[in-house]
């Protein structure tokens, strides 16, 4: 099978990990339970050609489905409550094709560019660029197209401003997320929620053809979650993110300040849900948002707890829970949209 070298950006030319010697950093590093970064070289390889169905499969994964859902578990609830009624199923539809491709071609892109970093980590090493069942070319014309398809469906059936919203959050996710803020800062997380939080103005944005302070509310509770939420996959992956260059924060910083960080951002995301709250939304609605944002708080000052005490910080219950917290929420705020 042909192959041609590709070098990571701002890495060292050596061959493999295994002919890397360590630095005299390194020790100092595993002693505050930080794992160095380790950037290599990778080969990118030609893809053979596929099956169609592998083919269509291939092209599915690179829009991240799973990731889309949540997106768009957000969006549902932020068109109710602009109205407080179901709006026409015409507008819901568009919106929700329109804002599942945009979150397809982000995450296509994304894949695209990195392209050479996927292959490096076991949870992204069987993606359709590192499994060679797709080419790089074809994964970017794919992201594009659904890009254009994307804006131009909310610009054509809804209004510019939905559409402007959508475009801004590919761009965003792509360029200043993906090329620039994941791969430099371990502030990373926390600007890279501003993408994760648009699904909820653009699709109050799509009902009423502007912005409220609820939308603004809710932008705020979906933008403060996804630290304390994604921070808890990166602990669990952080020797990943390590061999990949990638300086998140459970990669750079101790587990006892990664845990604080997390207790922080449950918090604000409680304290945000009850602005919420406080903007008009029913009792309904207030005693399911203090719950479970409680049961978040309690699950990430758990995590903090074992970091303290150096002992297994079982990162995963904390994702998953935090995953259950915002879809009770979302489903908390579509009910009380509609009764209320």
């Amino acid at each position: 099978m042909p192959t041609r070298a590709v070098s990571c950006p701002r890495v060292a030319a050596v061959s493999t990990l295994a002919d890397r010697a360590p630095s005299a950093a390194e020790p100092e590093a595993q002693a505050r339970n930080e794992v160095p970064l380790r950037p290599t070289v990778i080969r990118e390889v030609v893809p053979p050609r596929s099956r169609p169905k592998a083919v269509f499969q291939a092209y599915l994964a690179l829009t991240k489905p799973r990731i889309v859902e949540l997106l768009l578990v957000t969006t549902v609830p932020a068109m109710l409550l602009a109205r407080h009624r179901v709006p026409s199923v015409w507008l819901m539809l568009v919106t929700l094709v329109g804002g599942a491709l945009a979150a397809g071609a982000a995450n296509a892109l994304n894949c695209y560019i990195d392209r050479d970093i996927d292959p490096l980590m076991r949870r992204t090493s069987k993606r359709p660029l590192p499994a060679h069942t797709i080419g790089p070319r074809s994964a970017l014309v794919f992201g594009l197209v659904l890009a254009v398809i994307s804006v131009s469906l909310m610009a054509a059936f809804t209004n510019l401003l939905a559409a402007g919203l959508t475009a801004v959050a590919i761009a965003y996710y792509d360029l200043v997320y993906t090329l620039w803020l994941k791969r430099t800062t371990p502030a990373n997380t926390f600007w890279g929620g501003v993408c994760g939080a648009m699904p909820v103005l653009i699709g109050w944005a799509a009902v009423t053809g502007g912005l409220a302070w609820p939308a603004w509310a809710m932008f705020a509770v979906v933008f403060l979650w996804q630290p304390p939420h994604f921070w808890a996959l990166a602990i669990k992956c952080k020797d990943d993110y390590a061999r990949a260059g990638i300086p998140m924060l459970p990669v750079v910083a101790s587990l006892r300040k990664v845990g604080l960080h997390s207790v922080i951002y449950t918090w604000l995301t409680l304290a945000a849900s009850m602005a919420l709250w406080a903007l008009g939304m029913s009792p309904l609605y207030g005693v399911t948002a203090l719950v479970v944002g409680a049961l978040f708080v309690l699950e990430a000052h758990r995590v903090y707890a074992r970091a303290r005490r150096d002992e297994p910080v079982k990162p995963m219950r904390l994702f998953h829970w935090s995953t259950t917290y915002l879809t009770i929420l979302s489903i908390a705020i579509s009910v009380d949209a509609l009764i209320h």
